[in-house]
């Protein structure tokens, strides 16, 4: 398609009114109330009647190295397909791999970044750091060097089933890794141990915790709901919290307790790959946004928490916003006044009497329309 045109009649979220979107090479030329302005009749026109726009959807947590199975995927599938403009792979590779993926995005229509995991061989086995010979700290600060502008973060997946018998040892090693290269950690937690209340001390302002949302014994709230200590200690200290729903990573009822007690998340991601974006429980970004729909968050929140606070958090705020002379990074999307069947990773189904769907993007300037309308 062409990079030039008018996305007509559109709702721009967080302002009053019906706009036009004029695109002209690639680029927002201008917003306006009346149709293509000065550019002429003879530029196309998308009718957007009854969208909302906001800038591209960025989901903080993907598994996009489709080399990995199961957990990994096309990049586009995950990405602009379904309304992402921007994926930022959570350490499927490390040193070893992390070159490929690079490459993997270059080919992408869907803007790629990535948390480097800190073991070499990343997930190519799913206990990454049950050996600490794997945490190679000279080959990871050279990958670092030779992808300086595409790595934002470390990863270390910080459970049981991941470390075995390392305990706590990998975690202080991303630390020292962390600190030495001025990189923030992105943790991720599950089944103990280490307890959870042994690895949230070690995460620093602008480190992320994903995952914070599930259901496991080891999580962060107690048996009546009450978020632990540790985990207000956290968020005093600036933790960034992530949802990265995933096969095993969400509860309705833990995301109902943190609502309770007024801890939201700083980002909602999807932590999708190929066997939980084809047979749920994610399937898709509009999916998990629509969870929080249900939970009572406001539409505003929910589409600041894929767009201007996760851009915030990669230092890349042109990302987060829809201003004129920038390039064209734009996701279109519905609200859908129907019943739908939402289900969490605990297999605890709710009802909701709306959904978010995702209609299109614009990415590099092109509009692509959505491949999961539901």
């Amino acid at each position: 398609m062409d990079k030039s045109y008018v996305l007509s009649g559109i709702q721009i979220m967080g302002k009053s009114g019906i706009s036009d979107i004029i695109i002209k090479d690639g680029r927002i030329a201008a917003i306006t109330e009346t149709e293509q302005a000065a550019f002429g009749s003879d530029m196309q026109t998308i009718d957007c009647r009854g969208l909302y726009v906001s800038s591209g959807w960025i989901d903080m947590h993907v598994h996009a190295f489709s080399a990995f199975d199961p957990y990994g995927d096309d990049i586009d599938e995950i990405g602009v397909h379904q309304g992402v403009t921007t994926v930022v792979d959570a350490g499927s590779c490390g040193a070893d791999r992390i070159k490929e993926l690079m490459a993997d995005g270059k080919e992408a229509k869907t803007r790629l970044l990535a948390f480097l995991n800190i073991s070499r061989i990343g997930l190519s086995r799913l206990d990454e750091l049950s050996l600490m010979e794997w945490i190679d700290r000279e080959k990871l600060r050279l990958a670092i060097e030779r992808h300086r502008s595409d790595i934002v973060g470390l990863k270390a997946r910080i459970s049981r089933s991941v470390v075995l018998d390392q305990g706590l040892e990998p975690l202080k090693a991303a630390r020292e890794l962390s600190d030495e290269t001025g990189l923030p950690l992105m943790v991720h937690i599950g089944s103990g141990p280490p307890d959870i209340r042994e690895v949230l001390p070690f995460l620093k302002r602008k480190d992320i915790v994903t995952h914070y949302l599930n259901g496991k014994r080891n999580n962060l709230f107690d048996e009546d709901g009450n978020p632990l200590g540790v985990l207000a200690d956290a968020i005093k200290r600036g933790v960034h919290l992530d949802v990265g729903h995933g096969t095993a990573s969400f509860s309705f009822k833990v995301a109902e307790a943190a609502r309770r007690h007024g801890i939201a998340p700083d980002t909602i991601s999807t932590d999708i790959y190929r066997g939980n974006r084809l047979n749920g429980p994610v399937y898709n970004m509009a999916s998990v946004l629509s969870k929080f729909l249900l939970l009572g968050y406001s539409l505003e929140q929910i589409i600041d928490a894929v767009t201007v606070r996760a851009a915030a958090w990669l230092g890349r705020p042109e990302l987060g916003r829809i201003q004129v002379g920038d390039e064209a990074n734009l996701t279109l999307f519905s609200v859908v006044r129907e019943q739908a069947v939402l289900l969490d990773s605990e297999g605890e189904e709710r009802v909701a009497d709306q959904f978010i769907r995702a209609e299109g993007v614009v990415a590099n300037g092109e509009y692509i329309a959505s491949k999961i309308r539901a």
